[in-house]
């Protein structure tokens, strides 16, 4: 996979110096498909950029307005001239533009019945062109895309040229956005571990070559430290989180596990989570941890979902020990 990789990281770069050439030595014509009323404001070459922009904000409105309503055919239309809003050199104006094209182009795609998978490729790869700052976020939502697709293949090649990228220094917004890349990337590595495993666990009695051997801790390496990476970082990591403890408890990881499980809950690093305690209390539960010690992480989890369906092992567990009247005195 490392040689498609840098092959398709000549070619990504190659059709970059392409496009790049071809949007600085053209210019089109801009014309926004709107009402000659609205029309008449538009007028970019005598200079009049704020009539401009009175038609684009116009433009966008109607567009707003067809996806509200589902006519995907005339939003896709006006999208088309909407592009020209790129051609702002206001880099305010346009790097808001940059963001409702890709958030109801994506839309538009999505929902619009003659939309194929060479319409979304060719829209992404103009969107990677659209200044520096945006070309990690559209790789990684186009990842994601893939994702729902079904194409995982084709999505891992996506993140590992989205990893390679380079041009420049990195903004505060893109190292974020490219720590989500590397996680992600790091968390298909662990669904195809996963599923090697499975098919190992199939055929047991088979004896396990070490070419196989190999290849299994070769994905485990690589999800394992970029699982390990994300997971620093703070915020919500469910899926993340749950395929880092899985890797590290089947190779005897248990304390690691278990670390990674009480920083995840219990850190202020992480905003409150109701997840994390199920998390920690499921896995003390799969190794038979006492009693005390899943009444403890249950008792958090009453305060934050009192509702929660773990609250009838709780109170299973509270009947069974003798601080089940303690516990209704502190609770009322």
């Amino acid at each position: 996979m490392d040689d498609e990789v840098e092959e398709f990281v000549a070619e990504r770069d190659y059709y970059l110096a392409l496009e790049q050439a071809w949007t600085i030595s053209s210019r089109p014509e801009i014309y926004l498909h709107l009402p000659a009323s609205v029309l008449r404001f538009q007028s970019i070459r005598d200079g009049k950029a704020s009539g401009f922009r009175r038609t684009a904000n116009a433009c966008l409105k109607r567009i707003c307005k067809a996806v509200l309503h589902h006519d995907w055919q005339t939003a896709a239309e006006l999208m088309t001239n909407y592009f020209q809003t790129l051609e702002d050199s206001s880099p305010r104006s346009q790097s808001s533009a940059c963001e409702a094209i890709w958030r109801l182009g994506t839309t538009i795609l999505q929902h619009h019945p003659n939309s194929s998978t060479d319409n979304v490729e060719s829209f992404v790869r103009k969107m990677k062109l659209v200044g520096v700052n945006h070309y990690l976020k559209a790789c990684l939502e186009h990842a994601i895309h893939l994702l729902c697709s079904g194409k995982m293949d084709e999505a891992y090649r996506e993140l590992s040229l989205a990893e390679t990228w380079r041009y420049g220094a990195k903004t505060a917004a893109q190292q974020d956005v490219l720590k989500l890349i590397q996680g992600y990337r790091a968390l298909l590595d662990y669904y195809t571990w996963d599923k090697k495993n499975r098919a190992l666990h199939e055929r047991a009695n088979d004896a396990v070559d070490s070419t196989t051997e190999q290849e299994m801790h070769k994905y485990f390496r690589q999800a394992s430290f970029g699982l390990r990476d994300a997971v620093q970082n703070a915020g919500v990591w469910d899926p993340f989180i749950l395929s880092y403890v899985n890797l590290l408890d089947f190779y005897d990881g248990f304390e690691e596990a278990l670390k990674v499980l009480n920083d995840y809950a219990y850190d202020s690093r992480f905003p409150p989570n109701p997840n994390a305690h199920v998390y920690l209390y499921e896995f003390l539960k799969r190794h038979d941890s006492p009693p005390k010690k899943l009444m403890k992480v249950l008792r958090i989890l009453y305060h934050l979902v009192p509702s929660h369906e773990l609250m009838l092992e709780f109170n299973s567990l509270l009947l069974k020990s003798s601080k089940w009247m303690p516990f209704i005195l502190s609770c009322a």
